[in-house]
C-alpha cells in the first residue's frame, strides 16, 4: 500500500514532454528545467539513454503503439531500464493485465471517450484535443457568435475530467501536420490545460525538434519561454487541488456530451462566466454549496438518488434548468471529439434558456476587454483565497484587463512567468470587488484575499 501511495505522488508530479531524441547529450536540454518525464519512440530507447536521464532525475516512458508486437515492446522497454511505458491507441485488457503482471508501469493515452477515471490507472490521458489558440481561416480569425474571435480550447472537457476523476489529467494531443507553431501556442496549449488543473504533453512539431536539438538560438529562446511557463506552474502546483468557484453548475456525465469540445461547459466558459462541472457519477448535495443556478444537462439519465440531489439544490433556493421535454444531448459520433454543425443546432435549444438564465449577472466574475482569453474561477480549500487562471490565446500582450468579482476582497496579487508577483489596487463596486490588470502577456494568475 505504501508503495502504490509513493508511485502515485511521482507520478502526479510528472512534467512531461514528448522527446525527439534519444542521444544521451540531448538530455542537457533538460538540465535546469522541471521537466522531469519523457515520452520517447522506439527508435530512441537504450540503456544509456535510461541510465543518463535516470541520474538526472528524469523518468522515460516508451511509446507503445497497437501491433502484434506491442508485448514484446514493453518487455524490451524493461529491459532497456526504462520507467515504463505509455500506450498510445486502443489495447486490449489482456495487454494490461500482462504489463501490471510483469511489473511493467504503464500509462494509457487513447481515445478521448475511453479516458480511465478510475483509481486503476496512473493517469488520464488522451491523445484527442484541439490545438488551442485563435483559429484562423487564410489568415482571418473566425468570429464566434459572441463576435469575438473563434478560440480553440480543450477546457470543457478537461474541467469535468477534473472534477469527475482523481487521478493527474494529462492532453497529448500532437501539432498539426505540416505546420511551423510559434512558440506562443505551445504557451497557450500548455496554460489552457493548466488552468483546469491537467498538464500538456509538450509536443514538438518537426522543425522546432531539429532547430532545439542543433540548439539554434532561436529555439533555446524558445524553449526558456515554455520551460519558464511549466516551472511557474509547478512553483503553484497548490492550485490545482482548489476548487471551481462561481454560481453556477452543470450536472453532466460522459454520456451527455462532458467530454467533447464546444459542449455546453465550453460556451458558458467562453461568455467568462465561471462555471463549475457536477459529474453525475458524482452528485452530492456538498457540490452545490454557494451555487444559485444549476443546469441538468440530460435529466432522463439521473437516478433517484440524483433526483433527490437537485431537488434539496431547488428547495433551497437554487434555479435549476433542465433541458426541454424530449431532448436528449446529441450523441457523439465514433473518433469525434467536437459536435457536428447539425448537433450544434440542437444544442442550441437548451443554450438559449442558459443565456436568458444568466443574463448580464454576476455569477463570481465578470471580465472586460478579454475577448482573445479565458479564465477559470478558483478557490482554496479554505475557502478565504480565490484566484483567477487567465489565458490568453492571441500573440500579442492583452492590456487594460478589468476584472469585477462578487465579495469583498481587500488584496489583489497579480501572478505572471516572466514577472515578479505585483500587487494590484482594489476598489469596491456594486456587485464586490473590481481590479484593473495592466497586461497579460500568455498566462497571469490572479489572486485574490
Amino acid at each position: 500500500m505504501l508503495l502504490a501511495f509513493l508511485l502515485a505522488a511521482s507520478v502526479a508530479d510528472w512534467v512531461p514532454v514528448r522527446w525527439p531524441s534519444g542521444d544521451v547529450k540531448s538530455l542537457d536540454l533538460l538540465k535546469g528545467t522541471v521537466v522531469n518525464c519523457v515520452l520517447v519512440e522506439p527508435a530512441a530507447w537504450s540503456k544509456e539513454f535510461a541510465t543518463a536521464a535516470a541520474k538526472q532525475g528524469v523518468d522515460v516512458l516508451g511509446v507503445v503503439k497497437p501491433s502484434k508486437d506491442a508485448l514484446d515492446q514493453a518487455r524490451k522497454a524493461k529491459e532497456f531500464g526504462l520507467t515504463g511505458v505509455s500506450l498510445e491507441g486502443e489495447f486490449d485488457d489482456n495487454i494490461r493485465k500482462t504489463l501490471a503482471d510483469s511489473g511493467i508501469r504503464f500509462i494509457e493515452i487513447g481515445l478521448r471517450m475511453r479516458m480511465r477515471m478510475d483509481g486503476a490507472a496512473l493517469v488520464s490521458a488522451t491523445s484527442q484535443g484541439v490545438w488551442a489558440g485563435i483559429n484562423t481561416v487564410e489568415d482571418t480569425a473566425k468570429a464566434a457568435p459572441s463576435g469575438g474571435p473563434w478560440i480553440d480550447t480543450n477546457t470543457g472537457f478537461l474541467r469535468f475530467a477534473q472534477a469527475a476523476s482523481d487521478l493527474p489529467i494529462w492532453i497529448a494531443n500532437p501539432p498539426p501536420p505540416k505546420t511551423i507553431i510559434p512558440v506562443e501556442r505551445y504557451l497557450q496549449s500548455i496554460g489552457d490545460a493548466a488552468m483546469s488543473g491537467a498538464r500538456w504533453v509538450v509536443t514538438f512539431e518537426n522543425d522546432f525538434a531539429k532547430s532545439l536539438l542543433a540548439r539554434d538560438a532561436k529555439a533555446l529562446e524558445g524553449w526558456a519561454r515554455i520551460t519558464q511557463l511549466l516551472a511557474f506552474l509547478e512553483e503553484h502546483k497548490a492550485w490545482r487541488a482548489w476548487r471551481p468557484g462561481g454560481e453556477m453548475s452543470v450536472v453532466q456525465d460522459v454520456n451527455s456530451g462532458a467530454l467533447l469540445s464546444g459542449g455546453v461547459l465550453d460556451m458558458i466558459a467562453v461568455k467568462h462566466t465561471p462555471v463549475r462541472p457536477a459529474p453525475t457519477s458524482r452528485l452530492k448535495t456538498s457540490m452545490f454549496k454557494g451555487a444559485t443556478m444549476a443546469v441538468n444537462v440530460d435529466p432522463e439519465s439521473l437516478n433517484d438518488a440524483q433526483k433527490q440531489v437537485l431537488r434539496e439544490f431547488t428547495r433551497n433556493g437554487g434555479s435549476l434548468l433542465t433541458g426541454p421535454p424530449g431532448w436528449k444531448f446529441p450523441s457523439a459520433k465514433p473518433g469525434e471529439i467536437t459536435l457536428s454543425k447539425e448537433d450544434l443546432e440542437k444544442l442550441d435549444a437548451i443554450w438559449k434558456e442558459v443565456n436568458t438564465m444568466t443574463g448580464r449577472r454576476n455569477l463570481g466574475a465578470r471580465l472586460f476587454n478579454v475577448s482573445s482569453m479565458l479564465s477559470n474561477l478558483l478557490v482554496s480549500p479554505d475557502g478565504k483565497q480565490t484566484i483567477l487562471h487567465l489565458v490568453n490565446y492571441s500573440n500579442y500582450p492583452v492590456e487594460n484587463v478589468t476584472v469585477h468579482l462578487t465579495g469583498k476582497f481587500t488584496r489583489a496579487r497579480i501572478y505572471q512567468p516572466d514577472k515578479k508577483p505585483l500587487d494590484l489596487a482594489v476598489y469596491p463596486i456594486e456587485e464586490g470587488t473590481g481590479v484593473d490588470i495592466d497586461q497579460i502577456r500568455e498566462f497571469g494568475t490572479l489572486l485574490m484575499e
